[in-house]
């Protein structure tokens, strides 16, 4: 019975090795035929741009062509699901948004288990968004805001670029730490958002930095305060939510994943390459361009970084009570 059992043992470590060492080779003949990269939005937008700057230089690293394939539909639920059904033989990478994150807990059914059905690979960049308010409005400050909210309780508004939007659930955050009452107002898109609190219809708006920073620097609107966890270089004088509010903290980022099933050897290749591509010099660049922060994590640190995402924007929409249909 005991030469069974060290029999079984020796059998399974065999089996093991045997995994380990067929996985370490498809790695190293990763990848010997073009890769599919799914962007989940219309083409031109930030999450194709950088795909593609991507995409290049993984190209003239591999002599593999990396190809873009815009799917976008349906909140990116549409490319997503692609995705998800590919074959997982690492020929195929997801590229995701906050709205990754955001999905499962703001539709009732999605046709994929963003957890269960995915790979993380590396989490490209993250991006704070920027609180503003018209040049006239009666605040300098978070301070000041939440105080004028609290003596004005649900007369202040809060413009986003739709129901369901990071910049939307920044703002429902912001409503719940401060415990203050605002009136949200959505449009389609930042542009008419941001118009409408220039001219003061408006009392406060989340944006991008990059979209605001035109508006910050005519003296159109004011800047109150940063998402981010910390100050931005680029913005040394703006300060963040969490000064004021202890533990706020709200960014957008852009990712890569991959189905799931695809051997762990592969994964992690991916992900060292990529991350090298991302925290280059010239790749920093063009995100500080566009507001954004390099990151460049391991597949670990990245799916342990969607996991509480996903956690932290479900209580935030159950709390505020958003669903949307699909």
């Amino acid at each position: 019975m005991k030469f069974l059992q060290v029999t079984g043992c020796v059998i399974a470590a065999f089996a093991i090795s045997g995994i380990a060492a067929a996985q370490d080779k498809s790695a190293a003949d990763y990848p010997n035929k073009p890769i599919r990269m799914i962007v989940p939005f219309a083409p031109g937008g930030g999450l194709d741009i950088t795909a593609r700057l991507i995409g290049q230089k993984l190209t003239e690293k591999w002599g593999q062509n990396v190809v873009i394939d815009t799917r976008p539909g349906a909140a990116t639920i549409i490319g997503t699901e692609i995705a998800a059904k590919a074959v997982p033989d690492g020929y195929t990478m997801l590229m995701i948004t906050t709205t990754f994150a955001i999905n499962p807990s703001l539709y009732a059914k999605l046709p994929y288990d963003p957890l269960k059905d995915f790979a993380p690979v590396t989490q490209l960049n993250f991006q704070p968004n920027i609180m503003v308010v018209s040049a006239s409005a009666p605040a300098a400050t978070v301070k000041d805001l939440i105080a004028l909210a609290k003596s004005k309780p649900g007369e202040l508004t809060f413009a986003t670029p739709g129901a369901g939007s990071a910049p939307h659930l920044s703002a429902e955050l912001f409503k719940r730490m401060a415990g203050i009452e605002m009136i949200h107002v959505p449009y389609k898109g930042i542009p008419p958002a941001i118009t409408d609190v220039i001219g003061g219809r408006v009392t406060m708006l989340f944006t991008t930095t990059i979209s605001a920073a035109p508006h910050i620097k005519t003296g159109k609107v004011k800047a109150l305060a940063l998402t981010s966890a910390k100050r931005l270089d680029s913005m040394p004088g703006v300060p963040t939510i969490g000064e004021t509010l202890k533990g706020y903290q709200a960014e957008a980022f852009q990712g890569m994943i991959a189905p799931a099933g695809v051997p762990r050897a592969v994964i992690e290749k991916l992900g060292r390459e990529v991350a090298v591509i991302v925290q280059s010099p010239e790749m920093v660049k063009t995100f500080e361009a566009s507001g954004a922060i390099a990151v460049g994590s391991t597949p670990a640190a990245f799916t342990a970084f969607l996991k509480a995402e996903t956690a932290k924007w479900g209580k935030v929409i159950k709390e505020a009570n958003i669903k949307l249909e699909q």
